[in-house]
């Protein structure tokens, strides 16, 4: 029988702030395969996410199918805009969720996992991370600063992340970044350059399966999934009318889980997957593959 078996792995999984999306599913589906898992959580987030853990507001969420319960091996605080603790304007690093967590910058993780496990000490990292100041916006009303914030923050982030953890990867590890359709296809309502930012993301993903491998041997690869009511998706608006249109249009009819992310996610960082990388994998019930539906409803 083959198992996905994740046991004396160490995972990080960047973007996780609450229970409700791909991330937090992700993270416990890799803790069930055996891995020790951090997070790397938005230091405006963290406050309020380290107390809902503290007093037990998730303890639902963080229950396993056994009867155990989830625990996170650290929680680091991670502001993906910035690079290095440099990069950090003085008014964030003196704005009170930021001034006492010390360096919060993609260095700075890079930097705690080194001081407390030693080096190498990861095997697994998930880039769960999207953000877009106007993605409400048309892209025909997207400023070029609302446009450039949302490609650093959701693309070259990864690039980032895979240039300063890959150092850190014990042999055969992984990365994996969650993009969207919208990166080859229209999606209206998914503004502010967020579909020019998957589309980069994606790309990205691809060039860098070749310069990591060839730099520390480890797999880079995507998956495409399909819309979820997260509390991200919820604020852009819209996202109830896409999920009912996948769910009916879709070779099966039904809307995706957030386990089904997350159980194609710890595969990919198993062993089993190992001849996979600069791939994107759809998990969307085969939405991607649609053109005309045939029927009244699609």
């Amino acid at each position: 029988m083959l198992n996905i078996d994740l046991r004396g792995k160490r995972a990080l999984v960047a973007g996780v702030a609450d229970d409700a999306g791909f991330g937090f599913a992700i993270a416990k589906a890799l803790a069930e395969a055996g891995a020790s898992v951090c997070l790397g959580t938005w230091p405006p987030a963290l406050g309020i996410f380290r107390t809902m853990l503290d007093r037990g507001r998730l303890d639902r969420a963080l229950a396993f199918s056994t009867g155990e319960k989830l625990t996170f091996e650290r929680i680091y605080p991670l502001d993906a805009d910035y690079d290095v603790a440099g990069d950090v304007p003085a008014e964030v690093q003196s704005n009170k969720r930021y001034r006492d967590l010390g360096d919060v910058s993609i260095q700075g993780i890079a930097d705690r996992l080194t001081t407390d496990f030693g080096q190498p000490c990861i095997d697994i990292v998930v880039h769960s991370l999207a953000n877009a100041p106007e993605v409400k916006k048309p892209l025909t009303q997207t400023s070029r600063r609302g446009y450039l914030a949302a490609v650093a923050t959701s693309a070259y982030s990864f690039s980032s992340m895979v240039a300063r953890l890959g150092p850190l990867l014990r042999e055969h590890g992984s990365f994996l970044a969650l993009s969207y359709l919208a990166a080859e296809r229209v999606v209206p309502g998914y503004g502010g350059g967020m579909s020019s930012a998957k589309a980069a993301l994606e790309s990205d993903m691809r060039t860098l399966s070749f310069e990591a491998g060839r730099a520390w041997g480890a797999r880079v690869n995507a998956i495409s999934a399909g819309p979820m009511a997260s509390r991200a998706a919820n604020a852009i608006g819209g996202i109830d009318l896409m999920i009912e249109h996948c769910r009916r249009v879709s070779p099966l009819p039904e809307a995706v889980a957030a386990t089904e992310v997350a159980a194609a996610a710890a595969f990919l960082a198993s062993p089993l997957a190992s001849g996979i990388t600069g791939t994107t994998l759809y998990v969307d019930k085969g939405y991607h593959a649609m053109g005309f539906t045939g029927t009244t409803d699609g």
